[in-house]
């Protein structure tokens, strides 16, 4: 496999990463092998390419579901209430 093969090539840049970043790195493997099986599909794209669509594909949905959360927990009247407090002198 084409993401196997990188994920080998790659691995010598992952053994030099701090562990906090060596964890960021697999789980940007794991999220472009989520869509291995599309990119045996599109047969032009080089494995590097498939690899790193998918890892954007990914952070993409991520940042999607985020930002769906924050809209459905912002206030409705849109001022900031409760988080800083109500811009009323205390007194």
């Amino acid at each position: 496999m084409a993401l196997e093969a990188m994920a080998q090539q790659w691995n010598d840049f992952r053994r030099a990463l701090r562990s906090g970043d060596r964890e960021a790195f697999d789980s940007l493997m794991n999220r472009a092998r989520m869509h291995a099986s599309a990119s045996t599909y599109a047969i032009s794209l080089d494995p590097t390419e498939s690899a790193l669509l998918s890892m954007l594909l990914e952070h993409e949905k991520e940042l999607l579901e985020l930002r769906r959360r924050l809209e459905r927990e912002k206030p409705n009247d849109g001022g900031l209430d409760g988080v800083l407090g109500s811009g009323e002198p205390e007194g």
